[in-house]
């Protein structure tokens, strides 16, 4: 059961690693770039970004996956499902959690999307917010303050 005045439960596809996220959710995006496309085997990511203190483990050891490089990636160390990246900004630390992985994945469309210059070319999603590569840090709260007067 989903309560968004508790947060939202998810895990991975074999169940070992669960973890909570607590409201409000900041973003939802979704990243076009080649590592994100081959991380997936599909055209895109799909993320919602939290507070990095409104993120919690419940079970499970994730480990590092993808190119062990900053962003850091963590996956199941049981089936290798992709759950979460953590990010480390001058702004913050979040978490952007697979948007699939929730128990009950909202159906909230993406508000931005990053490296639209390596998309495929038949990909067409249309979100407010559109950057050929990643937005500048300055630009963060902006968009965030956008995306949650939208959502209330």
């Amino acid at each position: 059961m989903q309560d968004m005045k508790h947060g939202k439960l998810g895990g991975c596809r074999c169940g070992q690693v669960r973890f909570q996220a607590k409201p409000p959710v900041l973003l939802t995006m979704a990243c076009h770039c080649k590592g994100c496309q081959r991380m997936t085997a599909s055209a895109f990511s799909l993320s919602e970004m939290y507070a990095g203190a409104n993120f919690e483990l419940l079970s499970g050891n994730p480990v590092q996956g993808g190119m062990k490089a900053s962003p850091v990636h963590y996956v199941c160390p049981e089936c290798s499902s992709w759950v979460y990246t953590k990010v480390s900004s001058t702004i913050g630390d979040f978490i952007n959690v697979r948007a699939t992985m929730f128990d009950a994945p909202d159906q909230s469309p993406p508000f931005l999307e990053t490296c639209t210059a390596e998309k495929l070319d038949w990909v067409e999603i249309g979100a407010p917010h559109a950057y050929e590569k990643f937005p500048p840090h300055e630009k963060f709260g902006g968009l965030i303050q956008e995306f949650m007067a939208r959502s209330t």
